[in-house]
């Protein structure tokens, strides 16, 4: 039992959730250009750790991202060799650097692009990977791929980056270190040796490693070094309570919007930001007008955002009626105080005519800052959204000739009434047509039916008729009128049907959300909340779906529930994996194991990763990724998910901290009333046998038969306890088997009585059993354990002297049996307890199992009878059980 009892702390803490490892450090090695030495330093570095003991390897080291030779690595550096991603193609192998568990990993060229089939697509997301993991880094950067700095960049120098890395990566490292060299000394080393250079074609080497450049260059990374030194003194001023002049607080705001230009405005407000030590915000505002943006502006509005989160903004998308007074609005809300905007790239001609939004904030800022950043339209490449589909310019076409035909058909209606109506009256008949084009059709097709109309007017109404003169004047305010309360109208319906559109889908979300709600609050196990989370899935985005949950043993994702139609791919595991492990999204549509058929989400709660959420779009839309709206859509109810699974975990958890603490406390109470009750009957058969065994000669013939009575009736006692362990085990598992027959009550007591005549020795029993009691249905021998243990518990508690009650009677239809006593009597506060297990009450020195009652209790009810207690009056206590009446054929 001591171990068994041991060894359940053990397994609660088996059970136990790993503790997730403390995050690596990481140290940038900072230079301005390839050459400077920011790899000889880290290998100097890297020799200091190894020799103060530190398990240092290799995990990626060579000229841009290439495997190192093994003879141009200091000696004594463990080298983990590269792993193939395809026929020609290796990178490095992070799987294998955390099954090594280094202490330190070297990984050169932080901002290398991963070849195809890689599990990342950056080099970057592997350090991440290995950080998370507990693995400190050393890693090299060139401060030209920093992705803030990619349009300076390119500006300066005319070679346009292609591989950058986050802001955030070189702001949360925990340390620094610059690499610097004199650009002559530099010049000199590339002329040396021109395989330096990181690029192939010879005439963008020369273009970009001009003296201008590399100086311009430098000053970038000194200037960055210099922001980190004096953003560690102000921390350290902060927290040595160092007082000093500080500088008044900014906060910026930087408008996004479908135009590719929005990118550099979010490198630029990354930069000043820095630069003013200031939060940022990023926003897009919908409007009704954008609420059905084309494909391709909302890819590159939710890139947009994407790359300024990856920047350290906080992302925003807004509605509103106006995109000025909404971004103003939320300025001021936020206490933003300068506003940073794009200048428009349409032509002046389109800017009279819709406005300009920059005008419109310049107007409505007030006592904010505006700065507008120039730039220049870019050419349509060939990643640009493709041309109109045919069946869409054919619905265009539609929803026009179905405007013409409403005004055709107005026409038709009004020339009848020609002769007898007047044309101003006649004009309301256009104006219907106006408007049902709007509500059914849109904006275009009503401005197209509003011209159509005054035409129409024009040349059937007023007269002369069927030419473009008129003969009145005032017609031609007729026609103004007609042309204008069209437009307003007609502007107006079809904003009102686009924000019915944006509020049904809204709407739509909003009851999706509350529906899994609804859902999950009607379930408790996890496989029943797993199966309703993926079949709600399932229904809202039309795609098939699967959850995946941690083994408890390996902590590998397992499939948990899915729908039908999910067929798991060796890349979708591979993704679901990683995004438990790291609590980051993977798989389709991510920089992570992209190649995946599924979009992998992770159920984040309590700040653990409890699961992954899997979700694959059709086969014909897998080449698209979810859109920004989408992706936040798909958040929510992953949130919700988790928080159910939470709860359900947190339930188990607590169930399995009761059951484990009834467990203990089971034991403690069977090991005190084992080692108490077992104790005193083995003492006396001990004590006697000895007696037997050594003093025979001793003792007289009456004190030998004494004590061989005395070790026979504590034998009794014993296997009577052990056989009431026994008896409770078979109880609890339903092992005990119930052969009822039809018996008296008189021989049901006598049989009982007959049991124990050494417990009844110089007791009196009283029996007070009619003759006339109709039999009842029981299994004697369980029957007679249980009523003898009801006399066993009266014999305890009486005084010797004073007589034991059985009586029985009949009482609607069953058969009552009482067991009075005149003992002590019961607490009233125990009557309720009294057949409980291992229920003990101690009245004067008496003990015991606490099992003779509940057993009693187990086989009357397994009997389908009724057993009680109760205070007998004038002093003392009744145990009663009721029986049915056998009935007899």
């Amino acid at each position: 039992m001591r171990k068994q009892n041991d060894a359940l702390p053990e397994q609660a803490r088996k059970e136990a959730p790993p503790t997730p490892p403390a995050r690596g450090r990481l140290k940038i090695f900072l230079g301005y250009a390839a050459g400077v030495g920011k790899r000889t330093a880290m290998l100097t570095a890297a020799q200091q750790q190894r020799a103060r003991g530190v398990d240092v390897v290799v995990g990626a080291l060579g000229r841009h991202g290439r495997s190192p030779s093994p003879s141009a690595l200091p000696p004594g550096l463990e080298v983990i060799p590269f792993r193939p991603t395809g026929p020609r193609a290796a990178e490095m192998d992070t799987d294998a650097i955390l099954a090594r568990r280094p202490q330190l990993a070297l990984v050169d060229d932080l901002a290398h692009a991963n070849a195809p089939g890689a599990r990342h697509a950056h080099r970057y997301q592997d350090v991440l990977e290995l950080l998370h993991s507990g693995v400190d880094v050393y890693t090299t950067l060139d401060v030209q791929h920093l992705e803030s700095l990619n349009d300076v960049v390119a500006q300066v120098t005319g070679v346009k980056i292609e591989a950058t890395v986050p802001d955030h990566l070189l702001d949360d490292a925990d340390e620094i270190e610059l690499v610097d060299l004199p650009v002559a000394e530099l010049l000199a080393r590339l002329e040396a040796d021109p395989a330096i250079r990181p690029f192939a074609d010879e005439a963008t080497a020369r273009a970009f490693f001009r003296p201008g450049n590399l100086i311009a260059l430098r000053e970038m990374a000194l200037r960055r070094a210099a922001d980190r030194v004096d953003e560690a003194l102000r921390a350290y001023m902060q927290s040595h309570a160092i007082s000093g002049p500080w500088p008044a607080g900014e906060r910026l705001l930087v408008c996004v919007s479908p135009s590719p230009l929005s990118v550099r405005l979010v490198r630029s407000a990354r930069r000043l930001a820095q630069r003013l030590d200031a939060p940022w915000h990023a926003v897009y505002v919908e409007t009704a007008a954008q609420g059905a943006l084309p494909e391709a502006d909302a890819d590159r509005v939710m890139q947009t955002l994407r790359l300024a989160e990856a920047l350290g903004a906080q992302t925003q998308r807004l509605s509103g009626r106006s995109v000025a007074a909404t971004l103003v609005d939320f300025a001021r809300r936020h206490n933003v105080t300068k506003i940073i905007a794009g200048k428009p790239l349409r032509p002046r001609w389109r800017e009279w005519r819709r406005g300009s939004v920059v005008d419109q904030i310049v107007r409505l800022s007030q006592e904010l800052d505006v700065y507008v950043i120039s730039g220049k339209a870019e050419k349509e490449t060939a990643t640009a959204a493709p041309a109109r589909a045919p069946y869409l310019r054919a619905g265009v076409r539609r929803a026009h000739l179905a405007g013409a035909g409403l005004v055709l058909l107005a026409t038709l209606v009004g020339l009848p009434l020609r002769p007898f109506v007047a044309p101003a009256n006649l004009v309301m008949l256009y104006l219907a047509a106006v408007v049902l084009t709007a509500v059914w059709q849109g904006r275009r097709p009503a401005i197209v039916a509003s011209l159509l109309s005054v035409i129409s007017f024009d040349l059937v109404f007023a007269p002369p008729y069927y030419t473009f003169g008129v003969a009145d004047a005032e017609y031609l305010i007729t026609f103004a009128g007609l042309l204008v309360v069209g437009l307003v109208i007609s502007t107006l319906a079809a904003r009102a049907r686009e924000q019915e559109s944006a509020a049904q889908r809204r709407a739509a979300q909003t009851a999706a959300l509350f529906e899994l709600n609804q859902k999950l609050a009607t379930v408790a196990a996890l496989s029943e909340i797993a199966q309703t989370a993926v079949a709600h899935l399932q229904t809202t985005f039309n795609a098939p779906a699967a959850l995946f949950l941690p083994d408890e043993r390996s902590a590998e994702p397992v499939l948990q529930a899915s729908t039908f139609g999910y067929r798991p791919e060796a890349e979708d595991a591979r993704a679901a994996a990683w995004a438990l492990r790291q609590g980051q999204p993977a798989g389709r549509g991510t920089d992570t194991l992209g190649a995946a058929g599924s979009y992998c989400l992770p159920l984040i709660a309590s700040g653990q990763t409890i699961g992954v959420l899997a979700i694959a779009p059709a086969a014909a839309e897998r080449s698209v990724a979810f859109s920004g709206e989408q992706r936040r859509f798909l958040e929510s109810l992953a949130g919700q998910i988790a928080l159910a699974l939470e709860k359900a975990r947190l339930a188990e958890q607590a169930r399995q901290a009761r059951l484990l603490e009834e467990t203990e406390k089971l034991q403690t109470t069977l090991l005190n009333a084992i080692s108490h009750d077992l104790r005193t009957p083995l003492a006396a058969i001990t004590g006697a046998l000895s007696s037997l065994l050594y003093d025979a000669d001793l003792l007289t013939e009456a004190a030998r038969h004494e004590l061989a009575q005395t070790a026979w009736g504590e034998a009794l006692r014993l296997n009577r306890l052990v056989g009431n362990l026994l008896d409770m085990t078979r109880l609890e598992s339903g092992a005990m088997k119930v052969a009822r027959q039809p018996y008296d009550v008189q021989e049901l007591v006598g049989a009982t009585l007959a049991q124990m005549p050494n417990r009844l020795q110089g007791r009196i029993i009283r029996r007070s059993i009619p003759d006339d009691l109709p039999p009842v249905a029981i299994d004697l021998a369980l029957m007679a354990q249980a009523l003898m243990n009801l006399v066993d518990n009266a014999l305890k508690y009486a005084p010797p002297i004073e007589p034991i009650d059985v009586e029985a009677r009949l009482a609607q239809g069953e058969v009552v049996i009482a067991v009075q006593d005149r003992g002590p009597g019961i607490p009233e506060t125990a009557l309720e307890q009294i057949f409980s297990k291992f229920y003990r009450l101690n009245v004067g020195g008496v003990g015991g199992t606490g099992l003779g009652l509940s057993i009693a209790k187990g086989i009357v009810e397994a009997h389908n009878g009724r057993i009680w207690a109760a205070n007998r009056p004038g002093g003392g206590a009744i145990f009663a059980l009721a029986l049915p009446v056998a009935e007899m054929t």
